[in-house]
């Protein structure tokens, strides 16, 4: 379904791109994937229902923080313990930063990276907004984070892995600053039938999420070549399709809930 990792001249061209599809969806205008917001006329409460969020966890947020951009709920594929340390990659206006924040408590923390400037700026302005004192963001590239190596227990992201030409180095990246034991949990897009060159090199598809995203398959390839195990990679049944997947949905991509381990070293006798 790919080649793998894209020649440097295409990885710049697509983050290019995406930093134009993001920067209006910071200011309150088009999501990245797709014109318009998931929501639409049926409100918030309706679209967060759809990616997996409740109308208590959505009414807990500060005003802004959800942009309905995502394709899933990646804090609650697994439990987030109080005084645990998270990272989001692709953090965005801030949703997912904010719904682990109160997971872990006062005692934990939590990070989120965005390469977007106008991205972070919202989620800094939403974090002053709601009190969440416990939680810092980034500028930085998911494929080469800010962050100290084995410095988080948890590693979340919200469907942005599909958008990196090198998907490997961002699970590279997340394997290096889990800590042994450490989880990651992400909700993103994978395909469910080849993808054509053309769309591959279509960088509007591309940065609106579906034409880079990899088989179950290459994912968990890459996965355990970065070094993570006990993988779980899920498809998420969905009653109706957000307006946002629309795209990925013309293609074959589907979402899903992928699960990974970074294990515990064991000594050697």
């Amino acid at each position: 379904m790919t080649t793998g990792v894209e020649p440097p001249e295409f990885d710049l061209t697509v983050r290019a791109k995406v930093r134009e599809r993001y920067g209006p969806a910071a200011a309150g205008g088009d999501s990245c994937c797709g014109s318009g917001s998931c929501c639409g006329a049926s409100g918030a409460s309706s679209c967060g229902d759809s990616l997996g969020y409740s109308a208590q966890e959505l009414s807990a947020l500060p005003e802004g923080a959800f942009l309905g951009l995502g394709c899933g709920n990646p804090t609650a594929l697994q439990g987030i313990a109080p005084g645990e340390s998270v990272l989001d990659l692709g953090s965005g206006a801030g949703v997912d930063c904010f719904l682990a924040a109160r997971r872990v408590g006062d005692t934990g923390r939590v990070l989120g990276v965005d390469m977007t400037p106008e991205m972070v700026a919202r989620a800094r302005d939403n974090a002053r907004k709601g009190g969440f004192g416990n939680v810092e963001f980034r500028l930085g590239e998911i494929e080469h984070l800010p962050v100290a190596d084995r410095s988080v227990d948890v590693v979340i992201s919200n469907c942005v892995i599909n958008l990196a030409p090198d998907k490997g180095q961002v699970y590279r990246e997340a394997f290096r600053v889990l800590r042994p034991g450490g989880r990651l949990l992400v909700s993103d897009l994978v395909a469910t039938r080849p993808i054509s060159a053309e769309a591959r090199r279509d960088l509007e598809r591309w940065a609106g999420c579906s034409s880079g995203a990899l088989s179950t398959e290459e994912t968990n390839e890459r996965l355990r070549t970065a070094g993570f195990r006990d993988i779980s990679i899920v498809r998420r049944s969905l009653e109706t399709t957000p307006a946002t997947l629309a795209p990925a949905d013309e293609l074959g991509v589907v979402p899903v809930g992928i699960v990974a381990v970074r294990p515990v070293q064991v000594p050697v006798p």
